[in-house]
This record gives structure tokens, sequence and C-alpha cells, in this order.
């Protein structure tokens, strides 16, 4: 249920706004960060063409990998700073980083420039990832939280799907620099937005920064066994997730050949995850987030079981449409699984949501990013590391989920 939040600064805002308008805020923010990361992919040719990289070397993933690096980097800042100062103020000095980043990758001169800038503009895109959460925790608890946390989410994971094509939509008008500058336009719109939302934390609950209550806040996350399981357990799927996404492109072009329908084969995989989104809302509502997201886990690791047995039948290269529905279906219960978890981890966090929120997208973004990494470099004409890497992630946070549930979900006071 909705909490009560009697500060004047708050409360006015709160009694204005919907579920549907929350949703739709919090999936716009969502919108900022997928445009960050999925609309550069279409882009990665012209990129290794103007910078003269090897073919190959996949050294233009690092164009992904800085900024996943820079969201991961600014989490705990911003979710701390946000409990200080409040979530509008911080969205909205995230969103002026953001389009700086984006500027400046748009004006870099060497690869060099445009790492360091795509990290500045994750830096950026972390303030929106941290908040998120937060703001939902602001609002909501329990399943209605789930729920609006499920379409936020499932905005973000979408983004695969839909931002290639706007992407390359660009591309047909301009060069990559253009994608870059594209941002701007989003960025304004963001800020205006996040203006008019106002503010969900009230003055009363705004915490000092202080460095050892920080430490403390830290702790509590990871003493609290539900929190730390579930965040943990969504490092994995990430980490899978991360595999696809880096990959993807590399795959498509190398191993199928068909790149020239890129766009369209992300598009295609969107109607998966759409369907996702809208059946895991109702799922939520009927059973639970906990059920819901158990079952998305164990029909993910079937799915990349027989993935990985195809794979391995195949010698490394099984049918292009083995690949999609595998690599599609697992998105889409990726989608399912997701904000679930996000919702059960942040249900005890009440009065340190900023600080959770922060530490969340650090483990999940950080690790999940590591993680990839570990399977990408083995992606050499062969798609059965990808199976494999989903089948043992997606064990793993299996295992998680069941520890973690033996947790309490009572609220956490950091400071007992």
């Amino acid at each position: 249920m909705a909490r009560t939040l009697p500060d004047p600064e708050v409360s006015g805002h709160v009694a204005a706004r919907s579920e549907r308008q929350v949703i739709v805020f919090l999936a716009f923010l969502s919108i900022i960060l997928a445009f960050g990361v999925d609309a550069m992919l279409p882009a990665f040719d012209r990129i290794s063409e103007q910078f003269d990289l090897r073919s190959g070397s996949g050294e233009v993933s690092l164009v992904i990998t800085w900024y996943l690096l820079g969201m991961a980097a600014g989490q705990m800042i911003w979710g701390l700073l946000s409990d200080r100062y409040g979530r509008r103020a911080i969205l909205i000095a995230g969103l002026a980083l953001y389009g700086a980043g984006a500027l400046g990758s748009g004006f870099a001169q060497s690869m060099n420039g445009l790492l360091a800038m795509r990290f500045v503009w994750g830096l950026g895109a972390a303030s929106p990832s941290a908040t998120r959460l937060a703001i939902a925790r602001d609002l909501y608890s329990g399943d209605q939280m789930a729920r609006v946390i499920s379409f936020v989410m499932a905005v973000f994971l979408l983004g695969p799907a839909v931002a290639p094509a706007v992407g390359e939509g660009i591309l047909l008008v301009g060069d990559w620099r253009l994608v870059c500058f594209s941002a701007a336009p989003l960025t304004a719109v963001a800020v205006w937005r996040t203006m008019r939302f106002g503010e969900t934390l009230p003055r009363s609950d705004r915490r000092q920064i202080d460095l050892r209550a920080t430490g403390r806040g830290v702790y509590a996350v990871c003493r609290t066994r539900v929190t730390i399981g579930y965040v943990l357990a969504s490092m994995f799927t990430f980490g899978a997730f991360f595999v696809y996404l880096g990959s993807s492109a590399p795959i498509i072009d190398e191993i199928y050949g068909l790149d020239q329908y890129f766009a369209l084969i992300f598009g295609a995989s969107a109607l998966f995850l759409a369907v996702a989104v809208w059946t895991s809302e109702r799922f939520t509502r009927l059973h639970g987030a906990d059920r819901v997201s158990m079952t998305a886990l164990g029909t993910m690791l079937v799915i990349s079981a027989v993935f990985m047995v195809l794979a391995l039948g195949a010698e490394g290269v099984p049918s292009f449409w083995v690949w999609f529905a595998a690599t599609a279906l697992l998105g889409a219960f990726t989608t399912v699984f997701t904000p679930n978890a996000s919702a059960i981890a942040m249900e005890p966090m009440q009065r340190i949501a900023g600080a959770a929120s922060g530490l969340y997208g650090v483990i999940t973004i950080g690790g999940g990013s590591i993680l990839a990494s570990l399977i990408d470099r083995r992606i050499d004409g062969s798609v059965t590391p990808m199976a494999v890497g989903y089948t043992a992630y997606t064990a793993i946070a299996i295992g998680l989920v069941l520890w973690a549930r033996g947790g309490s979900r009572a609220i956490v006071d950091p400071d007992a």
C-alpha cells in the first residue's frame, strides 16, 4: 500500500500522482538508460572504421563496457546523495551529467576519448538507475511495489529489442556521432519531467552523509539475507543478460552472417519481452513476487540447458532459429525475474532505500559486467560459451534465491 507522506514538499505531489503516472515517469527514466546502452550497438561498425579498430578484436565492445562501468561506479554515490538531498535534486544533477557525457562522446576525437566520455555518460546514467528503485520504495511496498518495478525494469530490459532500431534509424540520416547527440533532447525532456514529478522523500526521512553510517547501511544490506541473496541472484542473471547484450551483434554478424537484419532481429525479440511484461504483472498480482521469480528462474534453467545441449551437438553453431528462440525466451524470463527480485530485495530497506538501491546497482551492474566479460571473451565462432554461461549463472541464481527465502523481511534499522 502507498505510504502517507506528511512533508508539504512531498504530500502535494503524491496526492496528484496515480500509480500509472509513477510507472510512466520511472519507465521513461529506464528509456534514458536503455538508450545510452542499446542505441549505440548499430554504430559499432562505423566507430570501428572511424578509429581503425582491428576487425574481430572486440575492442569496440568497450563502448558498452565503459558505459556500464560508469553506471556501476556511480550507483552508491547517487544513492547516498539522494538519501541526503532527496530524489529530485539528485536526478536532475545526474541527468545533466548524462547529457554532458553524451555530447562529449559525440565530439570525441579518439577511441580513448570516446571511452572516457562513455564512462562519464554512464556516471550520469547511474543517477536515474539508482533512484528508480528508491522512488518506488518511497511510495509503495509489497506486491504493489513489485508490480510497479516490474513495468519499470521491463522497459530497461526491452531496450535491446527497441533501441537498436532507433539507433539504426538515426544512422540513416547521420553518422554515429548523431546517435550520441540525440541523447540531448531526451535528457531535456527527462529534466522537465523530473521537475514536474516532484519529490518523494520527505525531509524527516533524509539522512546525513556519514561514512560510518554508510558503512552501517552497507553492512545492513549485506547482513539481510533476503536482500543480499536476491541481489546476488540478480547479479548472475544480469551477467547472463549482458553476455547477450555484448555478444549478440558479433554473433549475428560473424557466425550467422545476418548483420543486415540486426535491427529486425532485435525488434522481433521485443515480441517475447512484451508478452513477458504483460503477463508478469498479472501473475505477480495473482501469485506474489516470490512464486513468480522462482518459476521464472526454473524455466530459464530448462531453456538454457536445452540450448547448451543443442549448441554442443552442433559443434557450437546451432541453427539461427535455435539461437534466436533460446535468447529471446531467456530474455523474456529475465524480464519476469528481475523486477520481482528487485522488489523483494528492497522490501526491508525502507529506511535506507537510496543507499540500498545504489548498492543493488553496484553489485548487479558492476558484478554482472564482470561475469559477462568472462563469457564474452570466449565467444569466437561458437555460441556454446553463451549457452554454458546462461546455464551456470542461472543455476547459481536459483541456489542463491533458495537460500535467501529463509531470511526475514522485517524493515531493517541500520542504526540498531
